[in-house]
């Protein structure tokens, strides 16, 4: 049996490390913060020490005013908000049901979609982002010009060009394949006993006892969603549909104040952490289970 003194030991090594990480995570964040009420001046007086930590005599909000004066920054984030929410809503659905039809059904060519699906996982969206941009440049989208139905050629300058080529994604895919796999089958013969169907097993047994999985996944796609850079920057021109991460760019063209820049950075990041703290108990309770699982 180990020794209490060996076991106070080993907790307080822990915590030690984990408050070492925390400070080092966290340290960025207050940083940009804090510097996002100062003075170009009172930024970089202190750089070297630790006050540049703390706030300074001459605190104020105007960089967040100058934020909203020189940018259309309300706009950007609606466009991200609706963005980010469509992608995690359709996200969930369509990788929860790929999911489902990997874990809990039995079909030919089951195990080649499975490992194509753990075979994206390394690929990055750079290498397909020209293919995807030349396949939505000849798309057709429906629309009602003077009471008739036309189809467009081109998914340019719009929002949906942003949310379905990400509504399906690798790594969900396998998150909540592993998930469902660990759900006891006798569940789904209890169910198919009392006349239950494929869909009727996966919204009355499979989803509601998988919070803590559409939670990291949610995690996962919105953070995503949110810090889209690329794929904006190359389907939308227009200042309508952009989000708030290529936004950042243009602000950084027309702002020459590091506090400004520091303000704008803040107000994107809020959503973020937002999220995060509402989801981090399921994040956490989805990573613990699968740790124990193994």
């Amino acid at each position: 049996m180990m020794p209490i003194w060996h076991k106070r030991l080993r907790g307080g090594l822990l915590f030690a490390a984990m408050s070492a990480l925390g400070v080092l995570f966290v340290a960025p964040l207050l940083f940009m913060f804090i510097s996002s009420f100062k003075s170009d001046d009172a930024i970089f007086a202190n750089l070297s020490s630790w006050s540049a930590y703390l706030p300074s005599a001459a605190w104020s909000a105007r960089n967040y005013r100058a934020v909203f004066e020189k940018s259309d920054l309300l706009s950007f984030m609606f466009n991200s908000t609706v963005i980010s929410a469509l992608i995690v809503v359709g996200g969930v659905l369509v990788n929860s049901m790929l999911a489902f039809a990997l874990a809990r059904l039995r079909w030919r060519g089951r195990q080649t979609v499975l490992a194509l699906v753990v075979a994206l996982l390394v690929v990055p969206f750079e290498v397909i982002a020209i293919p995807l941009l030349s396949l939505v440049a000849q798309l057709p989208w429906p629309a009602i010009e003077q009471g008739r139905l036309v189809l467009h050629s081109g998914w340019f300058n719009s929002l949906h060009v942003q949310v379905i080529p990400f509504l399906a994604n690798a790594f969900c895919v396998f998150l909540f394949y592993q998930f469902f796999r660990d759900i006891p089958p006798e569940l789904d013969e209890a169910a198919k006993m009392d006349g239950a169907g494929p869909w009727t097993v996966y919204a009355r047994i499979i989803m509601p006892n998988s919070g803590p999985v559409i939670a990291t996944a949610a995690i996962v796609l919105f953070i995503s969603a949110w810090n889209q850079y690329l794929w904006p920057i190359m389907v939308v021109q227009g200042e309508a549909f952009r989000p708030v991460q290529p936004g950042i760019q243009q602000f950084f063209g027309r702002a020459n104040s590091w506090g400004q820049i520091m303000a704008y950075a803040s107000v994107i990041t809020l959503p973020v952490l937002a999220v995060f703290l509402a989801f981090q108990r399921q994040f956490v309770a989805s990573v613990a289970g699968t740790g124990i699982k193994g």
